[in-house]
């Protein structure tokens, strides 16, 4: 939100009040609380009818800083809040030196001098400022409508580059730009966003999450050019400034606070085809799908049923369309017969006519207007009500309908919508209305994946949600949304998934081909590519087929070839998976997070890192022509096995079952021997794929887990005189070592390769 009028005035109606002076600083040991005015303090009477603000300053976790800006604190809190891996009694040591005080947390310092005006400085562990809330950081403001915020401004230094903020389909480098974080349903191609996270990551190694679960407003460079600042409707602010220096250390800090991801199980990384949206579909068009993937070639991992498996003007009844759908056990154990898991489309919405309705109303199961009426609209599903989340009998309730799916043979569930929330309503447990908007989300993501945990065991649960908000990345997997079938959607949909991996979600997926609109072929095959090599895959449309072989003969081997590749990478990519899983650093990595001392990394939206150690940039082009940027080292293609020497920029031009996916120099890659599924057996002769340094000291190590995520085996690679030798732990069993470009061998325990 806009306070100011360009730089000098306020606006219209509006009247802000600016810390400008420190009054007081009390200390205890791992905290200080200080007090600032908003004038200056001259004479004693310059403290009276003038507000002061309270400042706490505090550290929840090692290398994190908090600051909560107070200027009532009498209003009351009705939540709800994130909830935070907070350590106890704290993690910061203060001391006093003079008119300055520092709070220290690991890597990270907050420093205020009492002789200077007011400023918070926090500072790197060298000692340099990181960023700082200088002159206008630190205010409340009010209007004449009465509204009251409070705001808060950390400067940016020249070049600075901010990121994250959730989903954002607008350009990746956010500088310049003003972000609500407030959830809506408004596809990929609007400022709106379905996972709305109040975190930035910043260029300069630290990141920022504002602890407001409602709407905040985020002027990124936008109102004041040198300064990101966040607002809030409300008498208080806490932000957290949170260390790297590099920024997989600010994912692993931020994603310790929040949560991080739960391990999805190694199939859910196969193909996935759904039934699309309003096409027409039974039980025998299900099973031409599945049956014409098999004879093609083109192996299937999970079958999803969109809405339609449900009546219409009925969703959620949580019932199969008798109609359609007459024998729904039979047909979920012929799809179990050939090896497919099953997942089904849910939303929290009841829609009135059924018949659950009745009874979720009068249990009280749904949110209720002031006047205790039931809230209800039309948009979606005639007359439905929400689901109220807030009550543990409704989450109970809601749980039930969702396990007698498991029973018959349902395995996971896409949970879409939850952005749609109104604040014109009373909570169960007394919440906030406009916190909640952005929460409720997250507690209809946590219901479905504490239920898959329960029934599934850990390992197994698997969701595949649309909304989310900070912490959700915890009840993986997301996909992107509603976006066209077009070259420009596609590359708008990768642009929201890096974003969102910078905003601490590990596992990201989108709709092959588009959802709107039935894509020209050369879009559908070049999306094949690109959503092979998420991680997470789904050949999902709205109103046409996604079946390969509606857009030629050429799809279809597309989808084949990437396929199977994406098999045989899979002990690499589970252990990327594994790696999301333990520290929250995505699958899916921006060029940064690999690259951060490059600078030409630091733009870069249309090509990414999978894993630590693959280079994809999809093709956005009828023609095939493409611009990749290879930083520092040796590249080799892994298709065509050209090496090109990097730092540079080239416009290649690829066939369709190609696109630019290099492997970085020092990788050692893990592939399958078994290409049929996502979830075989990793150890049964895979193959080491070494891309040596041409350092005579070359060492490097590579784990395959297991499909639990656990180390299964170890192999140590090392530079022997004038080859490389591999050796194996924690395996008995035939392995074959690879040089790129080179010579092979196969061993069980220990294999020397000759290098050219």
């Amino acid at each position: 939100m806009k306070f100011t009028n360009g730089f000098w005035r306020v606006r219209d109606g509006v009247q802000i009040s600016y810390a400008v002076q420190p009054r007081d600083v009390r200390l205890s040991s791992k905290r200080f609380t200080a007090y600032a005015a908003v004038q200056n303090v001259a004479r004693r009477g310059d403290t009276l009818n003038a507000p002061l603000l309270t400042v706490d300053c505090f550290s929840p976790a090692e290398g994190v800083i908090g600051v909560r800006v107070t200027h009532h604190a009498g209003k009351r809190r009705p939540g709800p809040d994130f909830a935070l891996g907070e350590e106890p009694d704290g993690a910061g040591e203060v001391r006093r030196d003079g008119a300055v005080t520092e709070l220290t947390s690991g890597p990270l310092t907050l420093r205020l001098d009492e002789a200077a005006p007011w400023a918070l400085a926090f500072l790197g562990a060298d000692g340099r400022e990181l960023t700082r809330a200088g002159a206008k950081g630190t205010a409340f403001a009010t209007n004449d409508d009465g509204a009251h915020h409070v705001l808060a401004q950390l400067a940016l230094g020249v070049g600075e580059q901010v990121y994250g903020l959730g989903e954002r389909f607008t350009p990746f480098v956010k500088n310049g730009q003003v972000v609500d974080i407030w959830q809506a349903d408004g596809g990929t191609s609007s400022e709106q966003a379905y996972k709305n996270i109040p975190f930035y990551l910043s260029s300069r190694g630290y990141g920022v999450f504002v602890n407001h679960p409602g709407k905040v407003s985020f002027e990124v460079g936008s109102e004041s050019v040198g300064q990101v600042q966040f607002s809030v409707e409300d008498q208080s602010i806490e932000y957290y400034v949170i260390a790297g220096p590099t920024p997989k250390e600010v994912l692993a800090r931020y994603t310790a606070l929040t949560g991080r991801p739960a391990l999805p199980p190694a199939w859910s990384f196969g193909l996935w085809l759904t039934t699309s949206f309003t096409t027409d579909y039974d039980e025998a068009t299900v099973m031409s799908f599945v049956d014409g993937m098999a004879e093609r070639g083109i192996p299937l991992s999970v079958f999803h049923f969109d809405c339609f498996w449900m009546r219409e003007y009925q969703w959620c009844d949580f019932q199969w369309d008798p109609a359609v759908f007459p024998d729904p056990e039979g047909m979920l154990a012929r799809l179990k017969e050939k090896g497919l898991r099953v997942s089904a489309w849910i939303n929290p919405y009841i829609a009135q006519k059924s018949p659950l309705f009745e009874e979720a109303a009068a249990l009280g199961h749904l949110v209720r207007r002031p006047d205790g009426d039931v809230w209800q609209w039309d948009l979606w599903q005639a007359g439905m009500g929400l689901v109220d989340f807030t009550s543990p009998d409704a989450r109970a309730w809601f749980q039930a309908k969702l396990k007698a799916l498991l029973d018959q043979g349902v395995d996971c569930f896409k949970t879409d919508f939850g952005e749609r929330v109104p604040t014109d309503v009373v909570w169960h447990d007394g919440s906030d209305p406009e916190r909640m908007h952005n929460y409720y989300t997250h507690l209809y993501n946590r219901t479905v994946f504490e239920l898959l945990l329960k029934e599934r065991g850990e390992g197994e649960a698997v969701l595949f949600a649309r909304s989310a908000t900070a912490g959700g990345q915890q009840y993986p997997v997301h996909w992107g949304g509603d976006c066209w079938a077009s070259f420009e959607a596609m590359a708008e949909s990768l642009r929201g998934g890096l974003s969102l991996s910078l905003s601490g979600f590990g596992f990201w997926s989108h709709d092959i081909g588009g959802f709107e609109g039935t894509p020209d072929p050369s879009v559908f095959k070049r999306w094949l590519a690109f959503g092979l090599l998420s991680s997470h895959s789904r050949l999902h449309g709205s109103t046409s087929y996604r079946v390969p072989w509606n857009f030629g003969e050429e799809a279809v081997a597309v989808a084949r070839r990437f396929t199977l590749l994406k098999h045989r990478l899979m002990p690499y990519l589970y252990g990327a998976a594994a790696e999301a899983h333990r520290t929250g650093v995505p699958v899916m990595r921006p060029m940064l997070l690999e690259f951060p001392h490059d600078p030409a990394c630091r733009p870069l939206d249309r090509q990414y890192m999978l894993g630590p150690d693959l280079l994809v940039a999809p093709v956005f082009t009828e023609d095939g022509e493409v611009e990749v940027y290879l930083p520092e080292g040796t590249w080799t293609h892994l298709l065509s096995g050209e090496r090109v020497t990097g730092p540079v920029w080239r416009t290649e031009r690829h066939d369709y079952d190609s696109l630019p996916l290099y492997v970085r120099e020092g990788a050692v890659l893990p592939l399958a021997a078994d290409d049929s599924r996502p979830d075989g057996d990793w150890l049964d002769t895979p193959t080491l794929l070494v891309h040596p340094t041409a350092e005579p000291d070359f060492t490097a190590e590579v784990t395959v887990p297991d499909l639990s995520g656990t180390p299964a085996a170890t192999f140590a690679v090392r530079r022997d005189g004038t080859g490389l030798r591999v050796t194996a732990r924690g395996t008995g069993r035939p392995f074959t070592v690879r040089v790129a470009g080179g010579a092979s061998a196969t061993s069980t325990d220990e294999v020397a390769v000759p290098l050219d």
